[in-house]
């Protein structure tokens, strides 16, 4: 009672929970990360996470064109 929960900051993510590994590029097909990113991405700062979904419109590009 009277307690409050700590809510923390929301995590900005590009998942769009449609998660499949392309064997080649090594990249989700529905974001665009790696798998390295993917495990790791609660620990990078903001400006980590805004450069590498700055990078994932290009990096879709070439696995639709795959």
């Amino acid at each position: 009672r009277g307690r409050r929960r700590m809510e923390m900051p929301r995590i900005e993510s590009p998942c769009i929970k449609v998660c499949v590994i392309d064997q080649a590029t090594r990249l989700c097909g529905g974001c665009g990360r790696t798998l390295d990113e993917i495990a790791a991405w609660a620990t990078y700062t903001n400006d980590d996470r805004r450069r590498i979904m700055a990078e994932l419109p290009k990096r879709l590009g070439r696995l639709n064109k795959a």
